[in-house]
């Protein structure tokens, strides 16, 4: 199984795919998701699940990247549809940090059909908390006319899914050691909008646990000190991530073992 490029995204089939996960990453590191979260994507790709990841430039108008990122995705399951026998299959939005805003967006903006979606260390910070020096910026570019703050403003963001998010059943994870981690606020959010439906996980980690690659350790042809040295690392750098995977997984399916 590996990676293919389709429209500006890529995608990963398996070979019988159960659902679709349609991915977004952070705004920094979302040009390049297959490789960014390589491990997390494979994982599910492993089980089952066929990916598709769609890159993104940030910007500060994050209504135009939602459509774009969303009409990418169209382009990317038409094809893949018509390649593979996936028709039929339940689609899951799932975002890291930015990415996040982007399918709430989605769900707020768009007529779109998502089984569910799932949202991991989501943030909504103003431009001037959420990108370095923009205040400096802001006194030469106010006075002509340009905006220095995200389109929609965390304010318009939270009213847009107070009044209009149209996903019902969501899944948010939030990091212990994650300081602008903003998913209690969104929880209480998605709670008034779709009561009981709404499940918040909290995992030990940090905003950056997604990002991991899959380092494995090769070992020679006799085992040594060294070698169980290096994969009792591996372990330990992965065992958040694992957590992550795992809680990803139990959501999508209860009955997973």
């Amino acid at each position: 199984m590996d990676w293919q490029e389709n429209s500006g995204n890529w995608v990963l089939v398996p070979d019988r795919p159960i659902a679709i996960i349609h991915f977004l990453g952070g705004a920094f590191v979302a040009t390049a998701p297959q490789l960014t979260y390589r491990r997390l994507l494979e994982f599910l790709g492993d089980q089952g699940y066929l990916i598709v990841a769609t890159p993104f430039v940030n910007t500060f108008d994050h209504t135009e990247i939602a459509k774009s990122v969303l009409m990418s995705f169209d382009k990317a399951l038409n094809g893949v549809r018509s390649q593979y026998s996936v028709r039929y299959l339940p689609i899951y939005g799932m975002g890291h940090s930015m990415g996040c805003k982007l399918h709430l967006l989605i769900g707020c903006l768009f007529a779109v059909e998502r089984a569910g979606n799932i949202f991991i260390s989501f943030n909504n910070y103003a431009a001037r908390e959420a990108v370095p020096f923009v205040e400096q910026f802001s006194q030469f570019l106010k006075p002509q006319g340009i905006s220095v703050e995200f389109t929609p403003s965390p304010t318009e963001t939270n009213a847009l899914i107070r009044d209009r998010y149209s996903v019902r059943r969501n899944l948010l994870i939030k990091f212990a050691d994650d300081s602008i981690d903003q998913s209690l606020p969104l929880a209480e959010l998605l709670e008034n909008r779709h009561p009981g439906l709404i499940t918040t996980r909290r995992l030990k980690g940090t905003h950056l646990t997604p990002l991991g690659p899959d380092v494995k350790w090769q070992t020679g042809q006799s085992f040594t000190p060294f070698d169980a040295i290096g994969q009792w690392m591996r372990q330990e750098v992965y065992r958040e991530l694992h957590q992550l995977e795992r809680t990803v997984l139990k959501w999508l399916d209860p009955f997973a073992p």
